[in-house]
């Protein structure tokens, strides 16, 4: 069977032709910009790529069109799939029923903490032995690739409320109909989608709404957001968890230390924050509902290196430290600087890259410069596809912040003011111009 992937390059859509390959099928694909590293792994696994959306590339003996999320109408391709009536579906779909409809579904929502906490419950499952499939927005530094098919039951996905397709706005993971659910945090994103943080918490009822009543759906209790979500009605068993409340069913505390009862379990992680370690804390309840032991778990997390991209230490360069993040909302931005302030003898210095379509919108933009507080310099790039005047955050935060017209400007900027012990963090959800790499070899230089 043969199937061509519109938008191939995405994550989650590099994830779907991973899997393909290894069910067999013939996988081609196209996207509007190829390239490493996405495009090293696909072609490795056997996948034939073509720059750009043109009609011409559409094999005539394809069975099924698999179209990604970021492809609108009046793309070519698109437009010649329905004028030739051809058959098509979209990713989440055709994930369900190739894939998941057979597997016990371990999911993980939220806006923040996703990729991290599925790559540590793919992580535990993996190293107790159950051989775990997955599907993961990143790539988790304990495995080779993003997406494998695993062996049976098991299968952990990265449950994103983003829509399936231009013709099915239903979020993601509605079509998932996972037997365990992670609900780790609820704030209003993707503002080119949803109008609302009602509208988000809509979609994550129907998604509880899927549920079976022998499914678990592990909650973090500190969320009011989520916890009006599950007001809306909940048909399966819960289990609650808390940074806050010590009678939740497992409850974190400041030292790190899980308790279940009068039972309690330290936790000993390489990634810093309580973010990351109430992350952890959801993984192991979720690995638990699978059958694996918390003793268990908590040996696999000692040896979870973590995941590309999450206060990944890149470079170190005459005692400079740099980090790269993929913080790109203010409440993932002031997680993420808190946990780093105090790691270095210098300064912490962060390069944000405003790119989301929420940012671009302004629809943060109040809660931005109180996110950069921990920072001691934070460095900023004009950019005309915004709809709001970036000078506003240097009004609104007691951090010092610097524009600059580009990224060029930020790294001979950088180079001038540097000094040992200063750490360096670099926020996107994007290549932000390749600036990682032009760093590291401006600093080598």
């Amino acid at each position: 069977m043969k199937i061509y992937i519109l938008g191939i390059c995405g994550t989650f859509m590099a994830g779907i032709a991973q899997l393909a390959r290894e069910l067999g099928y013939d996988v081609a694909g196209s996207d509007k910009n190829v390239y490493p590293p996405m495009s090293i792994q696909l072609e490795q696994a056997g996948i034939e790529l073509h720059q750009g959306f043109d009609a011409e590339q559409l094999p005539a003996d394809c069975d099924m069109f698999i179209v990604g999320n970021a492809i609108t109408r009046g793309n070519p391709q698109f437009e010649a799939i329905l004028e030739r009536g051809l058959r098509y579906t979209s990713g989440p779909q055709w994930l369900y029923e190739a894939v998941l409809h057979q597997r016990w579904v371990l999911a993980v929502a939220g806006t923040h903490g996703k990729t991290t906490v599925s790559s540590m419950l793919a992580w535990i499952l993996e190293d107790a032995g159950l051989k775990p499939g997955y599907l993961i927005g990143g790539i988790c530094q304990n495995f080779s690739q993003s997406a494998r098919l695993g062996s049976d039951p098991f299968f952990v996905i990265e449950a994103d409320e983003y829509d399936s397709a231009l013709f099915d706005k239903r979020s993601k993971f509605i079509h998932y109909h996972p037997r365990t659910l992670i609900l780790n945090n609820l704030e209003f994103d993707h503002g080119d989608i949803f109008s609302d943080l009602a509208a988000i918490q809509q979609q994550f009822h129907h998604l509880v709404r899927t549920l079976p009543e022998s499914a678990l759906v592990i909650v973090n209790q500190d969320d009011e957001a989520l916890a009006e979500v599950m007001g809306m009605g909940c048909w399966s068993q819960q289990t609650s968890l808390s940074a806050v409340d010590a009678k939740a069913d497992f409850f974190l505390d400041a030292q790190g230390r899980l308790h279940q009862g009068s039972n309690n379990y330290p936790l000993e992680l390489s990634q810093r924050g309580q973010f990351n370690a109430l992350n952890a804390s959801a993984a192991i309840i979720a690995a638990r509902h699978a059958g694996v032991a918390i003793e268990t778990s908590l040996a696999a997390m000692r040896k979870f290196v973590g995941v590309k991209r999450r206060q990944e230490v890149i470079a170190e360069i005459n005692g400079i430290t740099i980090v790269d993040d993929f913080a790109h909302h203010p409440t993932a931005i002031s997680l993420t600087l808190n946990a780093l302030k105090g790691n270095t003898t210098g300064r912490l210095i962060a390069l944000l890259d405003i790119r989301s379509n929420t940012m671009k919108m302004g629809m943060h933009r109040a809660e931005l410069g109180r996110s950069l507080a921990a920072a001691d310099l934070v460095l900023l790039c004009e950019n005309p596809d915004l709809d709001w005047d970036i000078a506003e955050i240097a009004e609104s935060t007691a951090t010092i912040v610097e524009i600059k017209t580009g990224s060029q400007q930020m790294i001979d900027y950088l180079l001038q003011i540097c000094e040992p012990g200063d750490q360096i963090v670099i926020m996107s959800n994007g290549g932000f111009e390749d600036i990682h790499r032009r760093l590291i070899q401006a600093l080598q230089n």
